[in-house]
């Protein structure tokens, strides 16, 4: 039996790991870089091991340091995670060597499915069916535009030993196709220490839907379910959820199926993942099979009543199977949502900073019997760094149907408190909202069909606007008599607080009057209607339910001496409390324009410079790539908006800047 597991790995899935090592009594060892010092994984395992500096290629991809921790501690076990060396053969068969248990699958099998080009012919012979494409390695620039043309567009660039989205491009020309290349090889190489690149049929209107399988090493590999991971940005997953609206039995059996007869072709045990691309008619396609724990896989657990981490474990030791097929039973519906730093107002850019805020929801079971998990690896007053991937968290909920699984993550998403850095939660609680993803109707180009400009605040109907305006007027009312109740005031100067307001709210301005009775408030607008609204909200408290007009809201609300700022439902919206004369008065203050930065190119995300493609004097077209940004492990092309000619260029390659750093000056 295992007495102690060393997680090569960091963030939230070392912190997962842990909790279930940790329940079935078995001691742990966190390694950590420079930039993780402090991070909370290392606070939670039993020992801690400095393994180098911030750079994973410098510490949690170094396999020789990996090592040495475990001789420091005695580890009999290592848990690679999902990312760094959770896929390298040459890793698993140096634990075997060290004579250290891999809590994974064999060598062998992470040789064939972990490299993508050998896994889709082994796919083949054992009658999975596959997308079309290129199955040999591409050399350079050239080749990859030739081979695409043959192919013929859209194609799919990806890295032979990629993962998490990294190392993957959507050509839909050739010049997209010559920059996609270069780009996935820079990612790739940086990532995973593997630069090889090849090039498959794009299909359109795609679902993304994988199958969980789980084997031991007596023989017995069984498959869970599917998850759906169709919403997707930049080709990595946002939103999962198990099972899928689309797939009925015959399918999910038949993908079942096919995804077992390839785990078991190449001798598979321990937990995996076989990808499926499924067209519009549930045709399947096999597009990779990922040889550890995926980052979704908590939707499965919720599903199944199934630790997967648990049975990793019990697989490594030797212990078969305790359940068959017919035991795997798909309980009700779950869906996760990944909590990322970046700023979905700047094109989801990464952000980095100190969470000066960080107050998940409650969780738990709830008393309506919906769950609430949250897996996590960070804390409050804890940094994210530049370094690695952006991920803060995995926010699930399970409900009996998928509809009850939906309203339990937009409450939870609401419930959320982070403050410090740019995060998505807006845009997560938006697409709870959005009609298309609660009928199910979903593809991989969901984010890009249903926010082709990008994502905006989620601006109020009519009924909602007036909700927030009553809980503004309330907030604000709040705060003004607080202020009168200041101890040391004259009786005859107190001020008296009216009732009477005018709110500014996405553009409109509201006339209400409030009436206090002895146990509620109401508000009445201009036309007559009346809003009741209850709440335990005091001035300081950043997050609180109100009930108006009998609807529940779980609102944040940060205030400030010229407005009050409402976050619900993915809207953020500046609320302006006045009285009638003030705000007569307001409207004749003349609007106060942004600066100009139209002949400035800006640093839209903290990042390091890794090449300028222009120089002082250059004249630039439209769409021309002018820099390149590298930040948390992608690569972001920073292209013209028009043409111009370039008067400075400010930084240079390997320069690490802050967002909106100036990089170029035009004329």
């Amino acid at each position: 039996m295992i007495s102690k597991i060393l997680i090569a790995n960091r963030g939230e899935i070392a912190c997962r790991v842990i909790r279930t090592a940790k329940a079935m009594g078995i001691k742990t060892v966190a390694v950590y870089s420079d930039a993780d010092a402090n991070a909370l994984h290392v606070r939670e395992a039993d020992e801690a091991v400095h393994i180098g500096p911030a750079p994973s290629n410098q510490s949690y991809i170094v396999i020789d340091r990996i090592l040495d921790a475990i001789k420091q501690t005695g580890a009999d076990a290592v848990h690679p995670g999902y990312g760094f060396l959770s896929e390298n053969a040459a890793f698993a068969a140096a634990l075997d060597k060290a004579g250290v248990i891999f809590i994974g699958p064999p060598v062998k099998a992470i040789e064939a499915m972990g490299d993508k080009i050998t896994s889709k012919k082994l796919a083949q012979e054992a009658g999975v069916s596959t997308v079309p494409g290129h199955m040999g390695l591409i050399e350079d620039a050239d080749e990859a535009v030739k081979i695409a043309s043959s192919i013929g567009y859209p194609v799919m660039i990806k890295a032979s030993a990629g993962g998490g989205g990294k190392g993957m491009r959507i050509a839909w020309n050739d010049t997209e196709a010559r920059e996609g290349f270069k780009s996935s090889r820079n990612e790739a190489k940086a990532s995973f220490g593997d630069d090889r690149i090849f090039i498959e049929k794009f299909v359109n209107q795609p679902r993304h839907i994988e199958i969980q399988v789980l084997g031991d090493q007596h023989g017995k590999v069984l498959y869970l379910g599917e998850r759906e991971c169709s919403i997707q940005r930049r080709n990595q997953k946002v939103i999962e959820e198990a099972p899928s609206p689309f797939i009925d039995e015959a399918t999910r059996r038949a993908m079942g199926e096919q995804a077992v007869a390839l785990a078991q072709a190449v001798g598979y045990y321990s937990a995996g993942t076989v990808e499926f691309i499924v067209d519009g008619d549930r045709n399947f396609y096999f597009l990779e099979m990922n040889t550890r724990l995926q980052v979704e896989h908590p939707v499965t657990e919720l599903v199944t009543g199934i630790d997967l981490v648990k049975q990793m474990i019990r697989v490594a030791s030797g212990e078969p199977l305790a359940f068959s097929q017919n035991d795997v039973k798909l309980n009700g519906w779950a869906i996760e949502s990944r909590l990322y730093a970046e700023d979905p107002y700047r094109n989801f850019l990464p952000s980095i900073g100190r969470l000066s805020r960080y107050r998940p929801p409650k969780e738990g079971t709830r008393p309506d019997g919906t769950i609430i998990r949250n897996d996590t690896g960070v804390f409050e007053g804890g940094e994210i760094s530049m370094y690695y991937d952006p991920m803060i968290a995995k926010l699930c909920t399970w409900g009996k149907d998928r509809a009850e699984a939906i309203d339990a993550m937009g409450d939870a998403l609401d419930s959320f408190e982070v403050e410090g850095i740019g995060h998505n939660l807006p845009f997560l609680s938006a697409v709870m909202q959005n009609q298309r993803f609660r009928s199910g109707n979903l593809t991989t180009g969901f984010i890009a069909e249903e926010f082709p400009e990008g994502f905006a605040s989620v601006e109020p109907d009519t009924e909602t606007a007036r909700k927030l305006a009553v809980i503004a007027v309330l907030a604000h009312h709040r705060v003004q008599t607080r202020a009168t109740q200041i101890s040391g005031t004259i009786g005859n100067h107190r001020r008296v607080v009216g009732n009477d307001w005018v709110v500014t709210l996405a553009k409109a301005d509201h006339r209400i009057s409030l009436t206090h009775a002895e146990n509620n408030t109401s508000a009445t607008f201009e036309d007559g209607t009346t809003l009741p609204i209850d709440t335990a909200w005091q001035p300081g408290q950043t997050l609180q339910m109100f009930t108006v007009g009998g609807q529940s809201m779980a609102v944040k609300i940060d205030l400030s001496p010229s407005a009050i700022r409402l976050r619900w439902r993915g809207m953020d919206i500046s609320a302006r409390v006045r009285t009638p004369r003030v705000a007569e008065l307001a409207r004749l203050m003349p609007e106060k324009l942004p600066p100009d930065t139209s002949k400035l190119l800006l640093c839209p995300m903290p990042g390091v410079v890794t090449s300028i493609s222009v120089q002082q004097g250059d004249h630039v077209e439209a769409g021309q790539t002018l820099a390149t940004v590298e930040a948390m492990k992608m690569e972001n092309i920073l292209r013209a908006e028009r043409r111009g000619r370039v008067s400075k260029v400010a930084v240079s390659a390997g320069d690490s800047l802050a967002v909106d750093e100036v990089i170029l000056e035009f004329e």
